[in-house]
């Protein structure tokens, strides 16, 4: 794959932005390794030093907030793999006796509405297992294992348990800065990636350097935002229903690579994180190249079950693209839902755009 030389390029010499000052960068986070028993994964580096570092962007100049999720309704792009989506208005209702008048909703029967719209996935939500399940069942769930090496036992015992360690609840509210990394830009050359194409570790170096977040980098404790443009096929009402069906996503050694960098979460604008090529879902084509044997969702496997990093999926990213926001604050606030393996979310981004930023003078 060629990467798109002109826009780099571009970016480069658009690359004036908002980076923190150095004493701030350097704020040390707690490091790992972390206690035996461990469900926060790299969340433990949540603290005064991630919130610092959020502090600066939100007392700059021009700053501005960023949504980062899609508008949740009954006609969005739904999940392949949950049920449907479909939100019940209630008739308006009163209370005898009172003046009181109010509106509530409900959901059908066999709704996932944490793995529907912009949402994060549990630690718990990914377990590995010894080997490839050849699909006759029942299907060996006895012998998975989790995040830290905690087996199923420990973290669903029956079929009917929520998650009793790495579930949802266990998750911190992150409050840390944020590197957006425009692949739409350098790998897809301004076009919205392909279904399989691969965001790789050597994207990621060209892409800081682009934007001149070289000497800045990745820190630990940041949240990476990747967009591919694939956000561009998010379509409400979804007639064509083509977005979850296939995507681009992040190649297995990106994946490692973020890993040793010791980010947070990773959020991307597509279903899946995993690149999925076309017909991967039904059957008819195998993963993307570099995928490990057995392990589609490579990506998943590594950042869920061994280093403890959290995903978004179906981040909106295209307006922070749009105004060149590099670096930001972000605020990401799952629900609190005791054993769940998901949540939908809301996060926001509070960042300024290169254009102000320039002006301003506010690069350091």
């Amino acid at each position: 794959m060629k990467t798109n030389l002109r826009w780099i390029l571009l970016l480069a010499a658009l690359s004036v932005h908002a980076a923190e000052p150095l004493k701030v960068q350097r704020a040390k986070v707690p490091p790992p390794p972390w206690p035996a028993g461990d469900e926060r994964g790299m969340a433990n580096q949540m603290g005064p030093a991630t919130w610092g570092r959020c502090a600066w962007h939100l007392t700059q100049p021009g700053a501005q907030v960023y949504e980062v999720s899609q508008l949740r309704s009954n006609t969005m792009p739904l999940s392949p793999f949950a049920g449907p989506y479909v939100q019940k208005p209630k008739p308006t209702s009163g209370m005898p006796g009172t003046a009181h008048a109010f509106n509530s909703e409900t959901y059908n029967e066999g709704v996932e509405p944490a793995q529907q719209g912009t949402q994060m996935d549990a630690l718990g939500h990914f377990a590995a297992l010894r080997q490839p399940w050849d699909g006759k069942p029942p299907l060996p769930a006895e012998e998975a294992v989790y995040y830290g090496g905690l087996a199923q036992k420990d973290v669903k015992p029956t079929a009917d348990s929520p998650l009793l360690k790495l579930g949802m609840d266990k998750a911190p509210p992150i409050v840390t800065t944020a590197v957006l990394l425009d692949a739409k830009a350098l790998v897809g050359g301004g076009k919205p990636m392909s279904a399989g194409e691969l965001v790789t570790a050597q994207h990621i170096e060209q892409m800081l350097k682009a934007q001149g977040l070289s000497r800045r980098g990745i820190l630990p404790g940041d949240v990476v935002y990747v967009h591919t443009g694939w956000g561009d096929y998010w379509k409400d009402p979804d007639a064509e229903r083509f977005y979850y069906t296939r995507a681009p996503g992040l190649s297995y050694d990106a994946a490692r690579y973020l890993g040793e960098r010791r980010v947070v979460a990773i959020g991307l604008d597509t279903p899946f994180i995993d690149p999925v090529p076309d017909g991967m879902l039904q059957g008819k084509a195998g993963p993307a190249p570099g995928t490990p044997a057995g392990l589609p969702f490579a990506v998943h496997h590594h950042m869920l079950t061994q280093i403890g990093i959290h995903h978004v999926e179906n981040a909106k990213l295209d307006q922070m693209a749009r105004d060149k926001v590099w670096i930001s604050c972000t605020i990401i606030l799952p629900l609190r839902e005791k054993g769940a393996a998901g949540s939908a979310i809301r996060p926001v981004a509070i960042g300024v755009p290169t254009a102000m930023a320039k002006k301003s003078g506010s690069d350091r």
